[in-house]
């Protein structure tokens, strides 16, 4: 009589995560698998839970609800050391090292081996070395970490995560910051490791080396599990249906404001081979006088980091920046408001607002900016700029003296559009105008927009969102690996189109 062969359990199973915070659940009942010896992808867009996720596996964040397993013994991780013993670890994408000490104490940190109540520096050295082995490292260290390039710093973080006995690897956007040769290094130690039986969550943006490299993909949006899926059984394009949420057969409708012959604008904007190292590979983008250019794509593909290029905010290595024929320079956001553009940035709260300020000085601290500090505007003309953004944007707010922060996020974001307004840009650059905030500030922003490029305001609009981009864009760039790869115009503006240029 045949005996039943008995099935390892997984190496990780959660059933049923959940998590709130303030009454909104991040993960709710979230179940999936990781199996050993498999690189396993966690992909989502912002707010998809991936983050939390992590943070729960780890400890530090607590569930509310749910069960977690390891090797199918039970687990309850209190906090990171928790994790850590349980075999657990993780390497963030900003190495949680110390730059100013050397390779040998940041791996020997948390367990330095002593001699006469000393440290014993000689056997710290060969623990070390022992550890650096293992990531196929050799190099000395007794030299500072921060000397060492971010794809050794990343190893040496591996290093130590597996010095705690890992079974379970997680890497948060390891090769963000990471060339084509040092991926290429990071990926043969991840299939060493798991050919070594370790299991490896890893997390990126980059759908090109989920499918070089991941056996499984499990994916999440807005804190649930889609599914989980074998990575050569599913086609790139179903995978971006499962992340953003939309299935091809629902997303043709017509494009109701561009007809068959698009609009021809007048030249305004040119840029040519705008790039930098690591951060995005050299893009050509135009816009009109008046027209609205709108940048889609997921995640990682590089569009927030072009409009932070083109604004100054980050330092281009190369490119061309012309405005009306003529050459300019843009290094700074400085620079960039001295050409009257606009920038409201994807984190309003930090990037965007200053929370400790009113209303009023939200709102009136650009315009003050350009025009020099010692050329101040008046109290009267201040009040009399604000009242007018306040009633034309339908601020909700009884008291433009009130801290900003008490303000609704649909609110702030149109303090932001205000603070912009009043400067009468040129260019108008959102990124991510409407995300997080309610229906009704949706769609006061989606019709400010219309109106704001029927008066000529050129605009330079990234959004996560398909439905707004078939709304009011003119031409949709689609960005993917910190590319450009197709741009559409007039009829080829649909939903459809949008998703089959991001998957290809």
């Amino acid at each position: 009589m045949n005996q039943a062969v008995a099935v390892p359990p997984p190496l990780l199973s959660t059933k049923d995560i959940t998590i709130s915070f303030g009454g909104i659940k991040a993960l709710d009942k979230v179940s999936l698998q990781v199996e050993a010896g498999h690189i396993h992808a966690l992909l989502g867009e912002n707010g998809a839970g991936k983050s939390t996720f992590i943070k729960v596996l780890t400890g530090v964040y607590q569930r509310d609800s749910g069960e977690l397993y390891l090797n199918g013994k039970k687990i309850n991780n209190k906090s990171v050391g928790d994790s850590q013993r349980t075999g657990i670890s993780t390497v963030f994408q900003e190495v949680n090292l110390v730059p100013s000490m050397t390779v040998m104490e940041n791996l020997t940190l948390q367990s330095q081996p002593r001699k006469w109540g000393l440290i014993d520096t000689h056997k710290a050295k060969r623990r070390a070395q022992e550890m650096l082995k293992v990531v196929g490292l050799s190099i000395d260290p007794n030299r500072l970490l921060g000397s060492f390039s971010v794809a050794i710093q990343q190893m040496i973080a591996i290093a130590r995560a597996l010095s705690f006995e890992a079974k379970l690897l997680i890497l948060d956007e390891p090769t963000a910051s990471l060339d084509k040769e040092e991926i290429t290094r990071l990926f043969a130690l991840m299939t060493q490791l798991k050919q070594k039986g370790i299991g490896i969550i890893f997390v990126t943006h980059f759908l090109d080396q989920v499918y070089q490299v991941c056996d499984r993909i499990s994916v999440l949006r807005n804190g649930k599990h889609v599914g989980s899926f074998e990575t050569k059984n599913l086609p790139r394009e179903a995978l971006i249906q499962h992340m953003v949420g939309h299935e091809l057969g629902d997303l043709n409708r017509n494009h109701e404001h561009h007809d068959n012959c698009p609009k021809i604008f007048p030249k305004y904007l040119e840029i040519e081979g705008l790039a930098k190292h690591n951060v995005l590979s050299p893009v050509d983008l135009k816009v009109g006088r008046g027209e609205v250019v709108t940048l889609a794509g997921l995640l990682g593909s590089g569009r927030t980091e072009l409009v932070e290029l083109v604004y100054g905010v980050n330092h281009a290595d190369s490119g061309k920046i012309t405005l009306n024929n003529q050459a300019v320079t843009i290094n700074t956001p400085k620079q960039a408001m001295q050409q009257r553009f606009g920038l409201c940035p994807e984190d309003r709260k930090h990037s965007g607002l200053i929370a400790e300020l009113s209303v009023r000085e939200n709102i009136i601290i650009a315009l003050q900016s350009r025009q020099g500090w010692l050329k101040q505007i008046t109290k009267a003309k201040q009040n009399q700029l604000v009242d007018e953004m306040v009633k034309g944007l339908h601020i909700a707010t009884h008291d433009v003296e009130r801290p900003v922060a008490e303000l609704s996020g649909g609110n702030q974001q149109k303090v932001i559009l205000a603070r912009w307004l009043i400067t009468e840009p040129n260019l108008l650059i959102l990124d991510e105008p409407t995300r997080g905030i309610d229906v009704g500030a949706h769609h006061d922003i989606i019709l400010l927009i219309r109106k704001l490029c029927e008066k000529g305001m050129s605009m330079l609009v990234v959004s996560s969102e398909l439905e707004e981009l078939v709304v009011f864009a003119d031409r949709v760039l689609v960005m993917r690996d910190r590319e450009m790869v197709a741009e559409l115009s007039g009829e080829e503006i649909n939903r459809s189109a949008i998703i089959e240029a991001i998957a290809q």
